[in-house]
């Protein structure tokens, strides 16, 4: 329980963490930068002209020209220009501009797909029908699976291990700083340098998920055929999925916290125990703690 404590206030610490706002910024978007609309049509304001609006439809694209502040606006003090042509430009409250635009830029692009409901609903239906089949596959022709019947590496569960980690880092900002999250969305970065010490967190583990990803295909396709290489993968993918979206999930009610150290001491302990094993079975190949009587064939290693 002091463990848990302790974890609790560190991430509260580090949720703490804010982007630090440039002198003379008022947005969280920054000016030249590209979007599209994303909502079904943006209506803008040819200000000073009152009662003057352009209809831009959905896909459109745009760039920030410039903001103003007006303290009377009881809406919303902050308002964007934006320019779709030389002709075409007008004026837009900050908070329909995010809620109606997306960053045209790769990253933003990938993180709004990833996080539209719709294709969360897919993934996870998807992952949970592939990780249901493959389990009946297991149980009839013992397929080789992440932690029930596992290659000899333990780079498959540390990588599930620390897409759980990534996971509840990832809804922590979400809960505790959404606002950094959201600078972070327009204004994009895959270097865990020069941002708040949480991203920093964030984006670490998904450079390390990056190389153990590639640590897990090297010692994969060492170990197995091509097809049983492949139902792993399956099965892996599965496994990932699933623990995003469970410590996602109950990290919003915080308790994804107490699961992420339970399953953190799961995966240590397994791996250690994987660790272990010193020998291999001269007869059948089974890893062994010791010489001696191999309790899979009955050969004796000396």
């Amino acid at each position: 329980m002091k463990q848990l404590v302790v974890f609790f206030l560190l991430l509260i610490g580090l949720a703490s963490c804010h982007y630090p706002r440039e002198k003379g910024e008022v947005s969280v978007v920054k000016k030249n930068t590209n979007m599209e609309v994303y909502a079904d049509s943006v209506e803008l304001e040819r200000l000073p002209i009152k009662d003057s609006y352009i209809i831009l439809p959905k896909g459109a694209r745009v760039v920030v020209a410039e903001f103003a502040v007006h303290p009377k606006d009881s809406i919303d003090s902050v308002w964007v220009k934006v320019a779709h042509t030389q002709e075409v430009q007008g004026w837009i409250r900050e908070k329909e501009l995010v809620k109606s635009f997306v960053p045209s830029d790769s990253i933003s692009q990938f993180i709004h797909l990833f996080s539209d409901t719709h294709a969360s609903y897919f993934v996870i239906i998807f992952s949970l029908f592939v990780g249901f089949w493959l389990f009946r596959a297991f149980r009839k022709k013992q397929l080789q699976l992440v932690y029930f019947n596992d290659i000899d590496s333990v780079y498959p569960l540390f990588l599930c291990l620390l897409m759980a980690f990534s996971a509840t880092i990832y809804e922590s900002i979400q809960v505790f700083v959404p606002e950094t999250w959201q600078y972070y969305y327009f204004n994009p970065t895959l270097s865990p340098f020069k941002v708040p010490f949480i991203l920093c967190v964030f984006l670490l583990s998904i450079w390390l998920f990056i190389i153990v990803t590639l640590a897990v295909l090297d010692d994969l396709f060492r170990q197995l055929t091509t097809t049983a290489a492949f139902f792993y993968l399956l099965g892996l993918l599965s496994c990932c999925i699933f623990c995003y979206f469970f410590f996602m999930l109950t990290t919003h009610f915080y308790v994804g916290y107490a699961f992420l150290l339970v399953f953190a001491w799961i995966c240590f302990k397994r791996m250690r125990c994987s660790m272990g094993y010193k020998y291999r079975c001269g007869q059948c190949g089974r890893k062994l703690k010791e010489k001696g009587v191999c309790p899979s064939c009955g050969a004796i290693n000396q």
